[in-house]
């Protein structure tokens, strides 16, 4: 049992006694992370009093969104905080086309790549809604020679650590080192991340999910019908009622579903058929698939593990579900039926119903 008093810093201390030949590099990016994640809270709870609302100067980031003030304090932060450290060869983050690659002339000898969204659900910002920092940390592949964009195409099998922070009522960061999901609290007084939340388990069964249901007309069969079986409530072949939950922020919906259950979906669907899906797998989708299975749930493409796909590209995009096991299987299992399209009979999706156009 983990005792709930504990700093992060112990926290990680007493993880490096489990490897005595660690050299302590591992620590140093873990704090140096936490240490980012410090400064952007503060930056957020000045709000509009820090005159870091509103759009970039740049307006558009290199995935064609547009680029909030904070987004790019928030990948300058990160930055900053790890440069210095020695402990990192690369960072890859939403926030740059290419990645930063440690000079190897420089004599950069770290172990590791970090790849990072820096303020994820930005377009809260402005109405004062949770947001939150995401990262996952990898092995260099080969420390023998200069790192490579490529270096960082590894499954998220091979995370060594992943996280987030959220930056809510209380700033919290959530952590697995490959050992189970653990949750601390920033103390403001003291200016440390306090272990709150050991062990973090997702229940297996819940009744909630989320989705952006405005996007229904573009949803596969698969997720039109696990969707559409949720809302028919107790009346329905899952006879329970559902809540639907949508913060536009995927921390803080995997933060709930960590604290209460729940599955989040952001599938694959028409929409662009140019894109396989709207989430970054290698610094989304992967860190947050870590956490839920390090925490006992399940985290999948909606037809296979996440944590298995190797990247193709730094920026790649993919679907996403994640959240309580049975929930997550039970998708899974409606994409390999593979049902043929059909109208549905209930109101909500019919040709005349709240989520479809009339054709």
């Amino acid at each position: 049992m983990l005792d709930q008093t504990m700093t992060l810093t112990q926290y990680l201390i007493e993880e490096r006694r489990r490897f005595p030949q660690a050299s302590g590099q591992f620590n140093s990016v873990i704090l140096a992370i936490a240490l980012a994640c410090k400064a952007l809270s503060r930056k957020v709870a000045y709000g509009a009093l820090a005159g870091l609302h509103g759009d970039a100067a740049d307006g558009v980031n290199v995935q064609g969104e547009v680029a909030q003030k904070l987004d790019v304090l928030g990948n300058d932060t990160f930055l900053h905080c790890l440069r210095w450290g020695d402990n990192v060869r690369g960072m890859l983050s939403e926030e740059m086309q290419d990645p930063w690659l440690a000079d190897p002339g420089n004599g950069a000898g770290g172990d590791y790549l970090l790849a990072f969204d820096p303020l994820d659900g930005s377009t809260n910002i402005d109405v004062n809604m949770s947001i939150g920092s995401v990262f996952s940390l990898l092995r260099v592949p080969d420390s023998g020679r200069p790192t490579r964009v490529e270096d960082f195409l590894q499954p998220g099998s091979k995370q060594v650590a992943a996280g987030y922070a959220l930056y809510g009522p209380a700033t919290m960061f959530v952590l697995t080192v490959g050992r189970g999901t653990h949750g601390f609290t920033l103390n403001p007084e003291l200016g440390e991340f306090l272990l709150t939340h050991p062990d973090l388990r997702v229940p297996e069964e819940t009744q909630e999910f989320a989705i952006n249901a405005s996007n229904s007309r573009f949803w596969e069969p698969p997720i039109r019908r696990y969707v559409e079986e949720c809302l028919q409530g107790r009346n329905g072949p899952r006879e329970k009622d559902f809540n639907m939950r949508w913060i536009a922020s995927m921390v803080a919906d995997a933060h709930r579903i960590l604290t209460r259950g729940g599955v989040f979906l952001y599938p694959r669907d028409t929409k662009d058929p140019s894109q396989a899906g709207r989430l970054r797998l290698l610094y989304e989708c992967n860190p947050i698939g870590m956490l839920i299975e390090q925490a006992g749930g399940r985290a999948s493409t909606g037809e296979a593990p996440i944590l298995q796909v190797t990247p193709a590209a730094p920026h790649q995009r993919i679907g996403f579900v994640f959240g309580s096991r049975r929930e997550v299987e039970r998708i899974e299992r409606y994409h390999a039926e593979k049902p043929e399209e059909r109208e549905h009979d209930t109101p909500l999706f019919n040709m005349r119903g709240l989520f479809r156009s009339i054709a």
